[in-house]
């Protein structure tokens, strides 16, 4: 029987926390939360297109979406825009250059200065900005 490569774990390889750390699970998390804000961006323009359809139209989508199902994907959405947005803008001061360290000798074991703890620390504060955003929508949308 032939040796498994290491290397060659397919989903499950690149899914695994242990091996790349926090900056894989943001560039997983940073996908699928841009998937999920088209999915809503096309299911919102299915329901705002509604309205054409007049005002028992637009009541009868209302009813559907206006449910707690419906507001635990809004709270959803949120939170996927919420840490979409802070992750990017971490991403692209990286790209600038600003946060990333001086450039180093790269000698065995390389370690990138680019993923040093201040970026870290912004993949966490995109994570605890994005909860603390879900738990804000929430508590607007089932508050008395």
């Amino acid at each position: 029987m032939a040796k498994v490569d290491e290397n060659k774990e397919g989903i499950k390889g690149m899914v695994n926390p242990t091996r790349y750390g926090i900056e894989r699970f943001a560039y997983l998390l940073m996908r699928l939360t841009g998937l999920g804000l088209l999915a809503y961006f096309v299911a919102h323009i299915y329901e705002t297109s509604n309205i054409l359809r007049g005002k028992v139209g637009w009541q009868e989508f209302l009813a559907i979406t206006q449910t707690p199902e419906g507001h635990i994907i809004l709270a959803i959405v949120i939170g996927m825009s919420v840490f979409h947005t802070v992750n990017g803008i971490r991403v692209m001061l990286g790209h600038g250059g600003i946060g990333v360290g001086k450039p180093a000798r790269p000698d065995y074991p390389y370690a990138p200065q680019s993923q040093n703890a201040r970026h870290k620390i912004a993949i966490y504060s995109s994570i605890v900005l994005a909860a603390l955003a879900m738990m804000y929508g929430l508590a607007v949308m089932f508050g008395e």
